[in-house]
């Protein structure tokens, strides 16, 4: 079963520097049907002013990625990771026993448009870490691995059972994922649109919750960047 959750049903919270869409419950947005999904917390779309940002906060015992679609983040860390992360490039934070860190659109002209992503740890009280990784043109056209439970086939290698694909394809392009034996989706589209077997479509900002399905394929309508987690 495919359940959509459209992107106009998401939570907004408007701060003025600070666009944000929530897919599940996040900060003074709460929704008791929409909590999460299996290890998936977060699922924010923000889009942050020039030259503004996240002052130094703290988290703890979170797995957090963060997926650039324009812009470009400035970030930096208690554990000395520091850079700018843009389009093609994966972030990657482990907060385990606490982490301090900022994050601000490194332009003072351009808009910064992210989503970040929090998934439950499968343990507690780890060492933070933090990552980035280049995926660039390895997921034109096809789903690539970017993060996983084993770090398998180069991905980043983070404290769930759970893997995260990321695909840029063209118009009229299919793909295709199979899932193993209980295991879960979620589909968020973070640009374009694309149309599932049974003629459902969605449109950038629309997720979909999938269970029991072995497969799942669709077709971009026009060109489209998605993420794609297979789930415990």
């Amino acid at each position: 079963m495919i359940t959509i959750r459209k992107g106009v049903d998401r939570g907004h919270a408007n701060h003025g520097w600070l666009d944000a869409r929530h897919t599940f419950s996040f900060a003074n947005y709460h929704h008791p049907d929409h909590m999460g999904y299996r290890s998936l917390r977060v699922m924010n779309e923000d889009r942050i002013n020039p030259g503004a940002g996240f002052p130094t906060h703290s988290h703890q015992d979170m797995e957090i990625i963060t997926y650039v679609l324009e812009g470009g983040l400035a970030h930096k860390d208690s554990t000395g990771g520091e850079g700018v992360i843009r389009p093609g490039v994966v972030q990657y934070m482990s907060a385990g026993t606490g982490v301090q860190h900022s994050e601000f659109n490194a332009s003072d002209s351009d808009m910064l448009h992210l989503y970040q992503i929090w998934l439950l740890p499968n343990k507690k009280g780890v060492t933070p870490a933090y990552e980035e990784r280049e995926i660039g043109t390895a997921r034109d056209g096809k789903l690539a691995l970017v993060a996983s439970g084993d770090g398998r086939g180069g991905s980043i290698a983070i404290h769930q059972d759970a893997d995260l694909y990321a695909s840029q394809i063209k118009e009229g392009e299919t793909l295709q994922h199979q899932f193993g034996d209980n295991r879960f989706g979620w589909l968020q589209i973070a640009k374009g649109g694309i149309e599932l077997p049974e003629g459902s479509i969605m449109q950038a900002g629309d997720g979909a919750k999938i269970e029991g399905e072995a497969v799942l394929s669709f077709k971009a309508l026009a060109a489209a960047e998605i993420l794609l987690f297979d789930l415990a």
